[in-house]
């Protein structure tokens, strides 16, 4: 029993030491840009209305190939009539209640509509592409949304993460001045100058810190991430890399986007469903023509009244002419019938007996419907014409934004290289001034004024960096590569 107890203690022990590892291990997790990529393809709101635009053209699409198909309608109706009615076997008036069922089944099909039924099935079809394409600009969008967002992110990070490290060193300098200041070989001046610089760089650290929040916030809130507060990202691992889409000729980077690019793409679907528009218009000129095959049955509970012989005097004896020569009366005798009400055959009997059928062809010639076909015929023109245009128009902006992605990258490239150069410099002149003011041939402003510079020029790096990580990015998109592909 003791061992027992000792195996169940050791049990609940190791699964605390499990949770508790799975929860640090969750609230521990970062992200890496190609997962949060990923998440947001799969659960931006955006996309998601965009996946169901592609769905509703399915429905369009099953719409159409439907046309293809006869029509099936069955009905039916029960009705109870009193007073003077016509009885719907006999057809006669007759004053009583009754009861009354109907029912149809009328079958339709048409033979020839101006093909508009094919041109329909084809613009469900060209329908859904656009759709899709759609989708895939959307996606690509959303790819570049989070980059730039996750680029933000880092970007603050490391502004914070040199301003943190440049103000150990002011504390470190606050430290040494004040030993010399105190032992007289420094003016009290300069140890107020590098105080104030502390101040300075305290209050920036601060407002760097709200930056990292925001973006960060911002960044979990377009990933639709509800657990905002520890969300985090990986930090490293980000430097620029070579990018062989960035040295190829600026022509080539365009006919690939061209190719692959969904702007383009969904312009020249939108000229095909314009002109699938204008022929669908013109199909109404010319005449319908249908098939039809209906069947009909009846029933009623009302009496009617039929003749038969009297059973009294089942012949009556009436004249019906003269024999000349004689002027002798001719008789005959005729059946002597009365009415007698009888009632309703059997409902069986009368769905088969009172059934009828009715079947043709119905031809249907436009002549004249207040121009309203030939209207629809110029509008459908002038916007195939319209969709022209804006196929020229989205090759023309595709080109000029292929082409300011691929100055931006080399302009942002070359700023890179001027910040690092310029971080170089203002690194010797930091450590320079830092030296002179250790053995005290500099003052405190100067040497805190070469600091700003080194601060600044660090900060110029990480902006130039990151924005040429993400010129490259806009520059691969356009070339071609998927979202969840980009080269980091």
């Amino acid at each position: 029993m003791f061992q027992l107890q000792s195996i169940m203690k050791r049990f609940t022990f190791i699964m605390i030491l499990l949770f508790l590892g799975i929860s640090t291990q969750a609230q521990d997790k970062k992200w890496t840009l190609k997962e949060c990529v990923q998440h947001a393809l799969e659960n931006n709101i955006s996309i998601k209305q965009s996946e169901l635009d592609l769905q509703v053209t399915d429905a369009d699409k099953l719409s159409a190939t439907g046309n293809f198909l006869p029509t099936l309608n069955a009905g039916a109706s029960v009705s109870e009539n009193t007073g003077l009615s016509f009885n719907p076997i006999t057809n006669n008036a007759q004053t009583t209640t009754f009861l009354s069922a109907t029912g149809n089944i009328n079958v339709g099909y048409t033979l020839f509509d101006g093909l508009r039924n094919v041109r329909q099935l084809q613009r469900a079809k060209l329908s859904k592409l656009s759709a899709a394409y759609r989708l895939d600009k959307m996606k690509d969008d959303i790819a570049l949304f989070v980059a730039n967002a996750y680029l933000t992110v880092l970007n603050n990070k490391a502004n914070l993460e040199s301003a943190k490290s440049q103000n150990l060193v002011t504390i470190e300098q606050i430290e040494r001045t004040n030993a010399l200041v105190d032992a007289g070989t420094l003016p009290r001046g300069d140890l107020l100058e590098i105080e104030a610089t502390n101040a300075s760089e305290l209050q920036n650290i601060a407002t760097l810190e709200n930056a990292v929040t925001i973006s960060r916030i911002s960044l979990a809130q377009l990933l639709l991430v509800e657990d905002y507060q520890t969300f985090d990202i990986v930090d490293e691992g980000y430097d620029i890399v070579l990018n062989e889409i960035a040295e190829k000729p600026v022509s080539e980077i365009i006919a690939s986007a061209e190719e692959n690019r969904s702007e383009v793409k969904i312009a020249e679907k939108s000229v095909e469903l314009a002109e699938k528009d204008l022929q669908i218009a013109k199909g109404a000129f010319y005449p319908t023509l249908s098939a039809f095959f209906g069947y009909n049955t009846r029933y009623t509970d009302a009496t009617s009244f039929i003749q038969i012989p009297d059973p009294d005097n089942p012949f009556s004896t009436q004249p019906i002419g003269v024999v000349q020569e004689t002027g002798q009366v001719v008789v005959g005798e005729f059946p002597n019938t009365v009415a007698r009400e009888v009632g309703a055959a059997p409902f069986s009997d009368q769905i088969y007996l009172n059934d009828g059928i009715s079947y043709g062809l119905q031809l249907n010639i436009p002549i004249l419907n207040g121009f309203s076909v030939r209207s629809n015929v110029m509008r459908s023109k002038v916007n195939v014409e319209r969709t022209r245009y804006q196929l020229e128009q989205a090759k023309l902006d595709l080109e000029s934004n292929v082409y300011q992605a691929y100055v931006d990258a080399k302009g942002s490239l070359k700023a890179y290289e001027a910040a690092v150069k310029a971080l170089e410099s203002q690194e010797l002149a930091y450590q320079y001034a830092k030296d002179r003011y250790d053995v005290g041939l500099t003052n405190a402003f100067d040497f805190s004024q070469s600091k700003v510079r080194y601060d600044n020029a660090t900060i110029a790096l990480n902006q130039a960096k990151y924005d040429y990580i993400f010129k490259l990015k806009v520059l691969e998109l356009y070339f071609g590569v998927e979202p969840t592909d980009l080269k980091f």
